[in-house]
């Protein structure tokens, strides 16, 4: 009872200092960093790390699913031999299928770990200016709020700062 009333009490008190709309701002810092420029630069030399990797899955795929057809397409007239033969391709190309994909995704995972690590100190920099310009107090995630006017998003200011850094 006593935890209800002081949340009430401060619910109160919170109610009755006024939020001044500048004072607010929201920002999608995931938007802002990943439209940067640097971003950008770091996404594509991630495609062209990975370009052999995924030609092969996507060849591998493609390979699965002509397999997948002949199977279906001839089993019934291949002999045992045969149908044990495409079944133990379909499952060796298949498991190669699932590393491949799994290689490009742990690579990716490490190269957005590695940008966000080198990114977030620049990151803070653009947000500080930016609160710092618009003399906000408080900087909600956009992804957090049920309402807001297009107003109070920093996010492409943000990614602007981000750029002519």
């Amino acid at each position: 009872m006593r935890k209800l009333t002081g949340a009430l009490c401060l619910l109160g008190a919170l109610a009755a200092v006024p939020a001044h709309a500048s004072d607010v701002a929201v920002l999608d810092w995931r938007e802002a960093l990943m439209q940067s420029d640097a971003a950008q630069r770091s996404m594509n030399e991630l495609r062209n790390q990975t370009s052999a990797q995924r030609q092969q899955a996507d060849d591998l795929g493609k390979e699965l699913q002509q397999l997948q057809q002949k199977l279906q397409k001839d089993g019934a007239v291949m002999s045992d031999n045969e149908r044990q033969t495409v079944r133990q391709e379909l499952s060796e190309k298949g498991q190669r299928f699932q590393q491949l994909r799994a290689q490009i995704q742990q690579t990716q995972q490490e190269k957005q770990q590695a940008f966000l690590q080198s990114a977030k100190p620049r990151l803070d920099k653009a947000i500080q200016k930016v609160v710092d310009e618009h003399h906000v107090k408080v900087v909600l995630d956009r992804d957090a709020v049920v309402y807001r006017d297009d107003s109070l998003d920093l996010t492409q200011e943000v990614t602007r700062i981000l750029n002519a850094n």
